[in-house]
């Protein structure tokens, strides 16, 4: 199984090399692309059991949290790059649609759905919703939190605008934080729902995900836009931020119980 693992994460990674036929770095491009099938790994395992259904968690994930979310900070923060990043969407659209299928076809021919895992209990759908925007607004309490500090000891000097540009947006700048919190969330609940781990192990692995997905991958590849030590800063930025919320919304969607006796609890 080992092997197997290992070959999901070498040969997926290729799929998100495309971007180097254009810009080179193809090496960091595959860096990349591994630790995003490395970290899709429990869903490959103990996922979806469907093919289809695995698809189309992993699209939504990468498609929502990888670029969607991280775009649209692109956007506030680098607005003279605001068009390079709307004419970027159909490309990376495109990569992820790749992607996901290639990681679905590799999951059916290394066989590393474990389908003898037992289902978990979720929490009624009357409680799920509130605990859904508790967990968007987790994120915003993150961001300011974590943000801040990173902002004020280390990446100050690359953002000597930020402030002003935070101000000029006012409330709505919060607003924009929570929307994409939710989006976050709402991406990753299919997972959260069908990931047959113990409750804190689901919450580790999902973290992983929202962390890696949403920036630690993208952010490895050297960029224009970034100095190397920016890159590596943001990349811990982010797991404070999107490495919180992705614990949070598990804990919050997935009730207290061992993941034995979910067998028998009735799914909302």
């Amino acid at each position: 199984m080992k092997l197997r693992i290992a070959l999901f994460c070498l040969l997926g990674g290729l799929s998100f090399t495309i971007p180097a036929l254009g810009v080179g770095n193809f090496g960091w491009w595959w860096l990349s692309g591994v630790m995003t099938a490395a970290v899709l790994v429990p869903v490959a395992r103990y996922g979806p059991r469907g093919l289809w259904a695995q698809f189309g968690s992993i699209f939504c994930v990468l498609l929502v949290v990888g670029m969607g979310c991280t775009f649209s900070e692109g956007v506030v923060f680098f607005p003279e790059t605001k068009a390079n990043l709307y004419t970027a969407v159909p490309g990376a659209t495109t990569m992820y649609l790749i992607a996901a299928a290639v990681l679905m076809v590799l999951v059916k021919v290394l066989k590393l759905t474990n389908s003898g895992a037992p289902k978990v209990a979720i929490r009624p759908a009357a409680v799920a919703g509130p605990m859904m925007l508790a967990s968007a607004a987790s994120y915003v309490v993150y961001y300011l939190i974590f943000g801040a500090i990173v902002f004020q000891l280390f990446t100050k000097q690359y953002y000597p605008h930020a402030a002003e540009q935070v101000a000029a947006m006012g409330l709505w700048f919060w607003g924009y934080q929570l929307a994409r919190g939710l989006l976050m969330t709402l991406a990753v609940v299919p997972i959260i729902y069908t990931l047959r781990l113990p409750r804190w192990q689901a919450a580790l692995a999902v973290g992983l995900l929202v962390w890696v997905v949403g920036g630690a991958a993208p952010l490895v590849v050297p960029s224009t836009m970034m100095v190397a030590q920016q890159r590596y800063l943001h990349i811990m930025e982010i797991f404070t931020q999107n490495f919180s919320l992705g614990v949070t919304v598990v804990l919050l969607l997935r009730p207290r119980m061992p993941i034995e006796r979910a067998q028998s609890a009735p799914a909302a």
